[in-house]
């Protein structure tokens, strides 16, 4: 069964006004069930197919030439050599819409991608479902701790598979593939460990010096391995906010998985039980949140203005959505019921950033929605009403 993606009214007015349009994200995130149900009169071809990136990379001419009309074409950046080929090819044509193209890889880290199609291409980043997907579908788990041990990753929800044992075939196909293929990894097993301890400190304040010491790995090694895990849209550094409002700041970002389910599988959570009394649950739900509100942005093909803010006495914003000058507070509360001192590190901080601070928001993990006087409070399952303040305001989509 398809169930419809929120990013599909985006693209299809981008085919409208670019030539290529390239549609990226996470292994298994649904990019080609997309694109091939919107687009079911395109050809397609998939470049994990070796006799068709041998023809691609040999003779990108010919390759091309054999779709007149257009096509899409999966997996594209294992083949950089078709770029320059498709600029020239496009400007030639001269139609809108004539590739889409999609990839596992931030396109925007192959330089060929960004000198040679600079204003011909817009990106689109398709992560997992979003909540909002799922409730239309009628698919969404009725409780937050089923949501956050299950995740969003589609495949879970179209075929009714078990997480646990999905979680488990989709680290191994990542660390055999992906991995190999954008970086030379010697010891998977230590790769494997550095992805655990990365899953143990999502939510949290990114120190690579511990995490190398933990996994006896150096700096620089997982520096590099951290870069390809957010190559591949498994994790996503959130930067400090840089206004400081004459406070010194912590300056560096924090840590979040782009998927809970996949990140409490790393921590070995074996249930939805076991997520509800366990010591990180309050990260695992602040990580959904976080990839939540990217989803919203990411679906109306905006880049992420979120950001968090702390200083160095403790004082600290979950999330900043910056909308111009001004600064929109989220803080994030895992518990069900709402407590007084939910709003104190809000109310701190709209003092600190006077006619910065736009109306706070605080999504918790209960039932109920407050209409609070000083402070938007929205249930977890409402969270798509935080996820259009974050879409409030933004510029056009990036080429």
């Amino acid at each position: 069964m398809f169930i419809p993606r929120l990013a599909e009214a985006t693209l299809l007015g981008l085919l409208r006004g670019y030539p290529l349009v390239a549609v990226t994200g996470p292994r298994q995130s649904g990019k080609t069930t997309l694109v091939r149900a919107m687009l079911p009169d395109k050809p397609y071809v998939s470049l994990e197919s070796l006799d068709q990136l041998e023809f691609a990379t040999e003779d990108p001419r010919g390759f091309l030439g054999q779709f007149p009309d257009g096509a899409i074409l999966d997996e594209v950046q294992r083949c950089p050599a078709l770029f320059s080929y498709l600029q020239t090819l496009v400007d030639e044509d001269g139609r809108m819409g004539l590739f889409v193209l999609t990839g596992s890889q931030q396109f925007e880290l192959l330089s060929k991608i960004t000198q040679s199609l600079a204003g011909r291409m817009v990106i689109v980043r398709l992560l997992p479902f979003s909540l909002a997907e799922l409730q239309m579908a009628g698919k969404a788990p009725e409780g937050i701790d089923q949501l956050l041990f299950t995740g969003l990753y589609p495949p879970i929800y179209d075929r009714h598979l078990d997480p646990h044992i999905w979680y488990g075939g989709y680290v191994s196909s990542y660390l055999e593939r992906d991995v190999r293929q954008l970086i030379n990894v010697r010891d998977l097993s230590a790769f494997q460990r550095f992805l655990r301890m990365c899953a143990a400190r999502t939510g949290q304040l990114l120190n690579l010096s511990s995490i190398s010491n933990d996994c006896g790995i150096t700096h620089n090694t997982a520096r590099s391995w951290l870069s390809v895990l957010e190559a591949s849209y498994v994790v996503h550094s959130l930067q400090p906010h840089h206004r400081n409002f004459n406070k010194r700041l912590i300056k560096s970002p924090k840590i979040y998985f782009l998927d809970p389910g996949l990140a409490a599988w790393l921590m070995g959570i074996q249930n939805p039980e076991q997520l509800s009394i366990h010591p990180h649950r309050g990260e695992l739900f602040e990580t959904w949140v976080v990839a939540e509100l990217l989803k919203a942005r990411f679906n109306a093909a905006l880049a992420s203005n979120l950001y968090f803010w702390r200083d160095r006495s403790g004082l600290e914003v979950d999330v900043l959505i910056e909308q111009g000058a001004t600064l929109v507070p989220v803080e994030i509360k895992s518990g069900q019921t709402l407590a007084r001192q939910f709003f104190t590190g809000l109310e701190r901080w709209q003092d600190l950033a006077g006619e910065s601070a736009g109306r706070p928001w605080l999504v918790y993990g209960g039932e109920e929605r407050q209409g609070r006087s000083q402070v938007e409070v929205v249930p977890w399952k409402a969270i798509q009403d935080l996820g259009a303040e974050a879409t409030n305001s933004g510029v056009g989509p990036p080429g």
